[in-house]
């Protein structure tokens, strides 16, 4: 497994030897857990070659957010990734991918402007800038993120649309722990009395699928009974609950098609998103 640091090195070594092999990219800000593994494993299946990158991109940070204290552990991510099979890992340095004069960014202006947008202004900017760059340095065919970042994974696949980038975007599933804990490196800031409050946000889904099994159609009642069961723990602040339609993001008023249900909420220094289909049909 080769390990990069300086962009100029790293297409050079990506495609020496057959340029006719299929590159697979899972963007990552380390501190790897099993949701990022099974990115990698699909990218290995599906691409002769898979690269992780490892960043923790600081233009997504907000000024009052986690940069400094977001958990980071090098080696520990190199030996899981090494055990995955991994042709390359690019690891660069803050200097290595912004400039003291850095001065270009992407800002996709539809998708992102509610959900975790609205409360986190420029952190899709940031996203859309990191991951453009990352596409241009590493020239993937396929790129490969969880959906438990939905609304990332949405603007991102607009971007390349929008952008005319030759590159295909692959959502893959949500990876939960066994209490149904979506997986998340900020996991790591719960206590365990808060990671108890924490699995609300999973019986939310729940919840609501079997709502909409028994018939309901009301998108207010859907996000009335989840606000309920947030409202039960005063441990959990519930910043929002959408259901949005599946593809555009748009406010949906009644399910008369596919759509996402999406919660963001604070547990302790944690903030946590979660989300799940609503198929009416």
């Amino acid at each position: 497994m080769q390990i990069i640091k300086k962009p100029e090195d790293a297409w050079y070594l990506i495609f020496s030897g057959d340029v006719s092999q299929k590159v697979g990219l899972v963007p990552t800000m380390g501190y790897l857990h099993e949701g990022h593994l099974s990115l990698v494993r699909r990218c290995r299946k599906e691409n002769e070659k898979c690269v992780v990158s490892i960043f923790v991109n600081p233009i997504q940070f907000g000024p009052d957010e986690d940069l400094e204290s977001y958990p980071r552990n090098m080696e520990k991510d190199l030996s899981l990734l090494e055990r995955e099979g991994v042709d390359m890992v690019f690891a660069p340095d803050v200097s290595d991918m912004f400039s003291d004069d850095f001065s270009t960014f992407v800002d996709e202006k539809s998708l992102s402007s509610g959900l975790c947008g609205a409360s986190r202004p420029g952190h899709f900017k940031g996203v859309c800038t990191i991951v453009l760059k990352l596409f241009n340095i590493l020239r993937p065919d396929r790129a490969y993120f969880g959906e438990k970042d939905y609304q990332q994974l949405q603007v991102i696949k607009r971007m390349v649309r929008d952008l005319n980038l030759n590159i295909d975007v692959i959502g893959c599933p949500i990876v939960r722990e066994k209490d149904g804990l979506a997986m998340s490196s900020r996991n790591m800031y719960l206590s365990e009395k808060e990671r108890n409050s924490a699995l609300l946000l999973h019986r939310s889904m729940l919840k609501a699928i079997k709502l909409v099994e028994e018939g309901e159609r009301s998108c207010n009642m859907i996000k009335d009974s989840v606000m309920e069961i947030f409202d039960s723990d005063p441990k959990i602040s519930a910043e929002y609950v959408c259901i949005k339609n599946s593809i555009t993001l748009e406010d949906m008023d009644y399910l008369y098609s596919e759509a996402v249900l999406a919660v963001a909420a604070s547990v302790g220094r944690a903030r946590l998103i979660d989300n799940t289909r609503l198929k009416p049909l």
